[in-house]
């Protein structure tokens, strides 16, 4: 028996190479779906893991829960037992008339609007996907013939600091920071890119991002929102398959 992780409660054989990363607990159990032989291994706190099989490799998904700190414990736990290349899988909402409900996004850098890389690296240092994984990703969503869009994303530390900002007492210091992000280019906003790419960096290890947009630029109201697509399905969809080119690549099978 090997050590045993103290928050997802996993050891080192019980995991491989590549891993996928929801926030929800029940969206593991979707991801998990298109695995062969998927089963459930660990379930602490708000980290739930299973394993299966793509490509015939071993694979996992396991949960973060929302935002930055929790992220940071799953990736550094899971690379202590084995991972190195890591998946987020998610929704986030749009920042930019470039990206509409249902469009599958594909962060190329992000914002850090969070203190958990500032643990990691110095301020100056960019928080960037692998950039294999990125055209990975791009390359399933051709394949699924999902609009996409490719761009920063801004990662935040609170949910409600963007929804609300002018109820904040640094309300006018977080609304100057949102207009310019969003000036600068930045097209959509979720909690965990920029943790993931950072802490990543500082391992060593590929990370990426693929997310599913939930909300219209300007109108993220319920009324705003689609009901004829699965949006979270479209996110799953791309990560799988972008995973599967990806160990192709890996086996040296393209």
């Amino acid at each position: 028996m090997g050590k045993k992780m103290m928050h997802i409660a996993l050891e080192a054989d019980d995991i491989g190479r590549y891993v996928f990363l929801p926030g929800s607990p029940e969206r593991t159990e979707r991801i998990a779906a298109y695995f062969e032989n998927p089963r459930e291994i660990a379930y602490n706190r708000e980290y739930r893991t299973f394993v299966g099989e793509l490509e015939g490799v071993r694979v996992a998904v396991t949960s973060t829960g929302i935002g930055g700190p929790s992220a940071a414990i799953a990736v550094e736990e899971l690379h202590q037992c084995g991972a190195g290349t890591m998946m987020r899988v998610g929704t986030c909402a749009s920042t930019s008339p470039e990206v509409s409900v249902g469009d599958v996004v594909i962060p190329s850098g992000a914002v850090k609007m969070e203190g958990v890389s500032l643990h990691y690296l110095p301020v100056e240092f960019p928080a960037v996907p692998d950039f294999q994984m990125l055209k990975a990703i791009e390359q399933a969503a051709i394949n699924l013939k999902y609009p996409h869009n490719i761009g920063v994303t801004i990662t935040k530390a609170s949910f409600y600091t963007q929804t609300a900002p002018e109820t904040k007492p640094v309300g006018p210091e977080l609304m100057y920071k949102w207009g310019a992000y969003k000036k600068g280019g930045a097209s959509s906003t979720s909690m965990e890119c920029s943790v993931l790419f950072s802490v990543g960096a500082s391992l060593g290890i590929r990370t990426a991002c693929v997310m599913a947009c939930a909300t219209d630029y300007k109108n993220d109201s319920p009324e705003g929102r689609r009901t004829d697509i699965d949006i979270e399905d479209r996110a799953i969809r791309t990560a799988i398959e972008a995973m599967r080119l990806i160990i192709r690549k890996d086996k040296g099978n393209v």
